[in-house]
């Protein structure tokens, strides 16, 4: 009984702890959408790895100091991101984001757009943090 006893702690602190990474993962997609929003430059900078390729859903490839050039002039400028639905599989220090959410903005000319979007983020964990190493997107 004792070791039977061991065994569903062990598991269940295994499960707890497999939860726990993903849930992580799952607010710091979020929260890097709000980073997105409100130009948080150096949060963004922090999140996103070096050599990530940000794909949108137009086929637009951007690298890390793109997307911020791109949010600093205006030319990439969301007002609102909702999250619909999304969830994280975790691959040893890799983690799979799917989500879908609506997402609105202004275009370079000022010109309002709205799409619900299909995407697919992949955060790699290095030095104890979470990088955002690629992400791509699709309209649904």
């Amino acid at each position: 009984m004792k070791n039977l006893l061991c065994l569903v702690l062990l598991v269940s602190n295994g499960f707890a702890f497999g939860q726990s990474k993903e849930t992580e993962v799952n607010r710091l997609h979020k929260q890097k959408f709000e980073w997105l929003i409100n130009k948080n430059y150096d949060s963004l900078d922090w999140i996103l790895d070096n050599q990530i390729k940000f794909i949108h859903s137009n086929g637009w490839i951007q690298s890390k100091q793109e997307v911020i050039n791109d949010l600093k002039s205006g030319k990439l400028n969301y007002t609102s991101i909702d999250v619909n639905e999304s969830s994280v599989i975790i691959y040893n220090q890799t983690a799979v984001v799917t989500g879908k959410g609506n997402f609105k903005g202004l275009m370079p000319d000022q010109s309002e757009f709205n799409i619900k979007l299909l995407y697919t983020e992949v955060y790699s964990k290095s030095k104890k943090r979470w990088k955002l190493v690629s992400r791509q997107a699709t309209k649904i």
